[in-house]
């Protein structure tokens, strides 16, 4: 997020823009949580992981008062258009604002899970997906060392984009997601056939909020079905932070270049995408719907180069 901030705030201030920061969410800005943000404000952040200006969850937003009271808070100190940056929460009162109370808004999509609809990637998937992937080759060694099968935890509480990709880059033998059901005898067949062909050491991907249970409980019905030794890892918020990669500083600078292009050019109510490899602008309304699924494709894909 601090790249897209980054480059709001210079893109901002190179076109005689000023620009204020608001800390902690709508939470703040329903009271008043501002200050001016200048060049120098966002100078060495854009290798920084997390968020420069916070965030906070605002329950206050799920009512028509607390989205009135958020856009009188943006007018009351003369703000005429407001950038926002996160995922499907952030999209929802982005769009709520500018349907309600006109406010002029354009959002940057930036969440780990991948899952806004309406964009090919977000901000933040990136360097998530390489912390899981880091973490499995390290696991890898070990689990080959002592011949045990290893389950790893990665989030993706309703969807498996980090986990099929975490498991495609990792060369795991199986990956349990939320969107497609694994049968688990039909992955002990295949275990007992590994077996049998004298590959003794698994990895197996499981995102947190596959139907069968989270990693824990996967393990202790593999490890009894099994006969062997399941080992879990649960990688947890680890994934949220850290260095954030080059491609995610790449993409969050478009994005946010892009973002206040937009506003300058008065096509708000919109939100900046990826689209078959093309920057491009899309209503607020495309990146707002359903979750997207993870790609069964890749799904898939995991299986056969196991």
């Amino acid at each position: 997020m601090n790249a897209a901030i980054r480059a709001v705030v210079r893109s901002a201030l190179a076109q005689g823009v000023a620009v204020t920061g608001i800390r902690r969410g709508y939470q703040g800005l329903i009271e008043g949580d501002l200050n001016d943000l200048t060049s120098r404000s966002v100078s060495n952040v854009i290798q920084r992981g997390g968020t420069m200006l916070m965030s906070s969850r605002c329950p206050e937003m799920y009512e028509r008062a607390g989205r009135r009271k958020a856009a009188e808070s943006l007018r009351q100190v003369g703000i005429d258009g407001l950038v926002t940056i996160g995922g499907n929460g952030t999209i929802k009162g982005a769009l709520a604002l500018w349907k309600e109370e006109r406010v002029r808004v354009v959002h940057v999509p930036s969440t780990i899970d991948n899952d806004l609809p309406g964009t090919d990637i977000t901000i933040g998937f990136d360097t998530a997906l390489n912390t899981a992937v880091a973490a499995i080759d390290k696991l890898r060694d070990t689990a080959a060392s002592h011949d045990r099968i290893f389950l790893v935890e990665v989030m993706g509480r309703n969807n498996g984009h980090i986990a099929v990709d975490a498991a495609i880059a990792g060369g795991a033998e199986a990956v349990f997601i939320p969107e497609a059901h694994k049968e688990m005898p039909i992955l002990m067949k295949r275990i007992r056939n590994w077996w049998d062909s004298g590959k003794h050491s698994l990895i197996i991907v499981v995102a947190e909020g596959e139907e069968q249970g989270g990693a824990l409980t996967l393990a202790k019905r593999l490890a009894k079905l099994a006969g062997s030794q399941v080992r879990t890892c649960i990688l947890g918020h680890m994934q949220r932070g850290g260095t954030p990669t080059a491609r995610d500083r790449v993409l969050a600078s478009s994005y946010g270049t892009r973002a206040m292009d937009a506003m300058m050019a008065g096509k708000t109510g919109t939100m900046v995408a990826i689209q078959c490899g093309e920057l491009v602008l899309v209503p607020l309304s495309a990146g707002a719907g359903p979750a997207k699924p993870a790609d069964q494709s890749k799904f898939r894909l995991v299986d056969r180069l196991a």
